[in-house]
């Protein structure tokens, strides 16, 4: 099945760079359900990729080495806990192929900040190996190795907009019917997802946890465009534990929606926040008015949906 040479060596044609762009996401709804025996939670999770991206380029060196630059970049790792190298690992494993690649990161997406940063990294790398390496992997093949760097990972591949079940790895597709601007307020420092996964579970315990189901309103306002609708039907059960965790979020979320917001929630694990706008014209000013009230680090506008990760 490898079409790798004998000595590791990809077949066809041999290119001397790929770069591969990746959309941030955010969670227009995080259903969350009871632990599992695993440890992980049952989800149902609506993604919306959007408009800030990460850029992976990959290139043919004498090992696996991964470098960084942009907003943040000293909080990436630069090791082999970082997806993108694991991606690489993964695909070269699979096609009996040494990974021997620098993979250069352009972070322009706020890192553990709840928009699936590491997530697109470790996507694209995977598309840019796969470029650039010749190995020929279906979609399908892509995919199944997306699941197994986390969970995140398969939306970033795929873009635009998806219900994510299981553990948000296993997508079915959304019609979005028009274009979505949001403004997105990054905070200092991050939140780890399993401490925010922690705190839910710590509030929740001993309640009756509802089966996690994608909001048929929520739904319906995607394929129609209708942000009024949407407003109304966005929802994050990551949310309290996440301003438990970080109360001064509260005050965020109040901002953004004292400036013209629509609608605002904790994205995702946070601890980036999210408002949804009417236009691109509100967008810049809840953006400016966030930054002015000293309640985040920065605030980007950003429409979507966007597309997935694709080579440029």
């Amino acid at each position: 099945m490898s079409r790798a040479q004998a000595g590791g060596v990809p077949a066809g044609p041999v290119r001397t760079g790929v770069t591969v762009r990746v959309p941030a996401k955010v969670n227009v709804q995080l259903a969350v359900g009871a632990a599992r025996a695993d440890g992980f939670h049952d989800l149902a999770n609506v993604f919306l990729a959007v408009g800030l991206y990460d850029e992976v380029t990959a290139t043919p060196a004498d090992e696996l080495r991964i470098t960084c630059s942009g907003p943040d970049a000293a909080q990436v790792p630069l090791d082999t806990t970082n997806l993108a190298a694991r991606a690489a690992a993964a695909l070269a494993e699979r096609y009996g192929i040494d990974p021997a690649v620098h993979l250069h990161i352009a972070k322009d997406i706020p890192v553990a900040g709840g928009m699936a940063g590491g997530s697109a990294d470790g996507a694209a790398a995977l598309v840019a190996c796969d470029a650039l390496w010749g190995t020929g992997a279906s979609r399908d093949e892509l995919l199944g190795i997306c699941a197994e760097l986390g969970s995140d990972v398969p939306f970033s591949l795929v873009g635009g907009a998806a219900l994510g079940t299981g553990r948000g790895e296993k997508l079915t597709p959304i019609e979005v019917g028009g274009t979505f601007h949001w403004v997105f307020a990054v905070a200092d420092g991050g939140l780890s997802t399993p401490a925010v996964y922690g705190e839910f579970d710590r509030l929740t315990a001993g309640t009756e946890v509802p089966e996690a189901t994608a909001s048929p309103a929520l739904l319906a306002a995607l394929r129609s465009g209708d942000f009024a609708a949407l407003a109304g039907a966005l929802s994050n059960d990551l949310q309290p534990a996440a301003l438990s965790l970080r109360p001064s979020l509260a005050q965020t979320l109040a901002a953004g929606t004292e400036a013209g917001a629509l609608a605002a929630l904790v994205s995702g694990s946070g601890p980036t926040t999210a408002f949804l706008v009417p236009d691109e014209e509100t967008a810049e000013k809840v953006a400016a008015a966030l930054l002015a009230s000293g309640t985040c680090r920065n605030a980007r506008v950003a429409g979507s949906p966007a597309p997935g990760a694709h080579v440029i």
